[in-house]
């Protein structure tokens, strides 16, 4: 559907009735608050990388100009302003690392209970249509925080990625027989979403998931690299799937595998956060391609 609006109109009701939402690409903020939106991603990503006394009232008076144009644009703005301020501009916010630990010390993470949680586990390409270390790190961490929260179910997703697959293997699907077989983690607790194409589609498709398990708050397992930038795509989804449908989810915690950035991408990567925000929120590239100058 080429139509912007048709295609918001579709997401929005899929969010509605739970329906795998992967063919739909997000939200759209009115014509008038593109500008208005694109200064806020630059403001946020500016006062991470170059802080100055007036980040806070420069933000506040960007989110103003949304609010003035759309109260429904303002919500998600607001979103994902609070959420860049708590993971981003915190010098106190703290991610936790995965240290090849059996089981994992939630408490130290301020999780006290499994009931109503879901471990959410992002997905990495697959590489000749097998998990790279980096994707089987990842589950490692989370079947370690999975035995420290027997009460808490795995999410996990992404769909059938990399350019040699042609069994079409699927990202969740390897996740998921990866922590029954090698980590011991009972199928049970596991669901997955396999339709899933980037972090955007991760969160709209994980969060139909986690409504329908009647989850509360969810711990994000990925690399230490894509944890603040997931979190933010996240947030941002969950302000929308808030809006349209009442449900709501607490993102609690975080649990890392780390690695050491291989990509110049991966050092900036509140940028490619700023950037996938902005291709949510429906604004066009070329007002982005100066962000954080």
């Amino acid at each position: 559907m080429k139509n912007r609006r048709m295609r918001a109109a579709l997401l929005s009701m899929l969010l509605i009735i739970g329906v795998n939402t992967a063919a739909a690409d997000g939200y759209r903020v009115a014509d008038g608050n593109r500008e208005n939106a694109a200064a806020l991603l630059t403001d946020l990503v500016r006062a991470y990388e170059t802080p100055s006394a007036d980040d806070a009232s420069r933000i506040d008076a960007d989110l103003e100009k949304i609010r003035a144009c759309s109260e429904a644009d303002y919500e998600i703005a607001a979103a994902i302003a609070e959420h860049w301020r708590s993971v981003y501009l915190d010098p106190g916010y703290t991610l936790y690392m995965y240290g090849g630990e059996e089981r994992a010390d939630p408490e130290q993470m301020g999780l006290l209970s499994g009931e109503n949680h879901a471990i959410v586990v992002l997905g990495y390409e697959l590489k000749n249509g097998e998990m790279t270390e980096e994707l089987i790190g990842r589950c490692k961490a989370a079947a370690a925080l999975a035995r420290a929260l027997p009460e808490a179910i795995l999410v996990c997703s992404g769909g059938a990625t990399g350019s040699h697959n042609p069994e079409k293997h699927t990202e969740a699907g390897l996740m998921k027989q990866y922590l029954k077989k090698q980590c011991g983690i009972a199928s049970s607790r596991i669901f997955i979403d396999e339709q899933a194409r980037d972090t955007i589609d991760n969160a709209v498709n994980a969060y139909a998931i986690l409504r329908r398990q009647g989850v509360q708050s969810v711990t994000i397992v990925t690399s230490g690299y894509h944890q603040r930038w997931g979190q933010a795509i996240y947030h941002a989804v969950g302000a929308l799937y808030r809006q349209k449908t009442g449900y709501s989810v607490t993102i609690k915690g975080n649990y890392c595998f780390d690695i050491p950035p291989e990509y110049p991408s991966f050092i900036q990567d509140d940028r490619v956060a700023a950037e996938q925000l902005g291709e949510f929120l429906g604004i066009p590239a070329k007002k982005l391609e100066g962000i954080g100058k």
